[in-house]
């Protein structure tokens, strides 16, 4: 790999081995899907253990997989991996006028004044019909609550319900409300319990 342009090579490597092994040749956005979801878990895994050389090693996996569909694509005449990275960048600055706006200086702003703001922005590009639009039915139910709850804090919760899914539902809603992410809390919780091995 050249030193100072390993993403550009990176490219190249897969693009050469969609072309040269049998197996990558093969593969689709579909059937790499579970591949995306592993390899995301095992980064996570990564960050909750704080082992730096994991992280580094599993971000190197999830950034394979970036790749990976974005060679598939830029073959089926789709998009390219530089479509990608512009989409993005883009976005960043679109979502980010504190930092990026032309138009005014730079602006100071508390992390929930950043995160209301993203919301805002986000609220005007992508008209909602309901408050599932915009995100995956298929996300762990845990996050999925927590993703309609944080666009939709009013959302009818049955408090007093015996029901196991409604009284979750409430502690989501509460976590919420105090600004701390459920799932890393109940995954905090798990590994206190229950070390890892």
């Amino acid at each position: 790999m050249t030193e100072d342009r390993p993403l550009l090579d990176f490219l190249e490597d897969m693009r050469r081995l969609r072309r040269e092994c049998p197996w990558k040749r093969d593969q689709t956005h579909r059937s790499l899907a579970r591949y995306l979801q592993e390899e995301s878990a095992e980064t996570l895994e990564a960050i909750d253990t704080g082992d730096v050389a994991h992280l580094r090693e599993e971000l190197g996996d999830l950034l394979l997989q970036v790749y990976f569909h974005a060679v598939i694509a830029e073959e089926a005449g789709d998009f390219t991996i530089d479509d990608v990275a512009d989409d993005i960048a883009e976005k960043m600055h679109r979502r980010n006028p504190h930092v990026f706006g032309r138009d005014v200086a730079p602006t100071v702003l508390s992390p929930a004044e950043v995160e209301a703001q993203w919301q805002r922005i986000k609220a005007t590009e992508k008209a909602r019909r309901t408050p599932y639009d915009g995100i995956a039915p298929t996300l762990p139910a845990l996050l999925l609550a927590t993703k309609i709850l944080e666009r939709e804090p009013d959302a009818p919760v049955d408090a007093g319900s015996d029901d196991l899914g409604d009284r979750l539902l409430v502690l989501v809603r509460q976590a919420v409300a105090d600004g701390v992410d459920p799932e890393q809390a109940l995954r905090d919780a798990v590994h206190r319990s229950v070390p890892p091995a």
